[in-house]
């Protein structure tokens, strides 16, 4: 079998190409080649790492930077909503306060104006009793009237006589003469 170089170029035209040969032991050229492949890296990357890891440290210091300031607004916002929270509570208290004390203001018109109407019903009740009492006084003072005006009536009727109307007459004439002389 022919070697790669024979292939493209013969041995005669190389002159040391004799002496070069294929090294097949796959350890030594790994090593080899990864010496030369990081120093070809480092070479010529390294430019292009240390610009890359200066990128991504401005890039972290500028995300930190912004996470400070979100982090700053954001304990200032908290600290505002404390206070309107206590606020709030403060005002919400003055607000139950009022209330009660509103409540209890009704509560104490509704008692007095219960007391009010309680006294004035009690007050109507006295006098419609008062008045029902006297309208059953003068009821029955009319039938005692009526009664007695009867029985006077009937008593009269029994014992009256002519010659007793005519003296009753005769004396209230002589009344009414009198009376009328005192006038003149």
């Amino acid at each position: 079998m022919r070697s790669l170089s024979e292939i493209f170029a013969p041995s005669n035209y190389w002159p040391t190409a004799a002496s070069i040969s294929l090294n097949t032991n796959i350890f030594e050229i790994n090593l080899i080649n990864l010496i030369l492949v990081l120093g070809i890296l480092f070479y010529y990357g390294k430019g292009v790492l240390v610009s890359f890891l200066e990128n991504r440290e401005r890039a972290i210091s500028n995300t930190i930077r912004d996470a400070e300031e979100r982090h700053a607004e954001a304990t200032e916002k908290l600290q505002r909503a404390r206070i309107r929270l206590q606020q709030a509570e403060i005002k919400a208290d003055e607000i139950r306060i009022s209330g009660l004390t509103q409540m209890d203001k009704e509560r104490r018109d509704l008692v007095d104006a219960a007391d009010n109407d309680l006294n004035g019903l009690e007050d109507s009740k006295h006098y419609a009793i008062r008045f029902e009492k006297q309208r059953a006084i003068e009821q029955v003072r009319q039938q005692v009237s009526r009664l007695a005006s009867e029985r006077a009536l009937e008593s009269l009727n029994s014992r009256l006589t002519n010659e007793l109307q005519l003296r009753v007459i005769d004396y209230h004439i002589g009344l009414l003469r009198a009376l009328a002389k005192k006038s003149t």
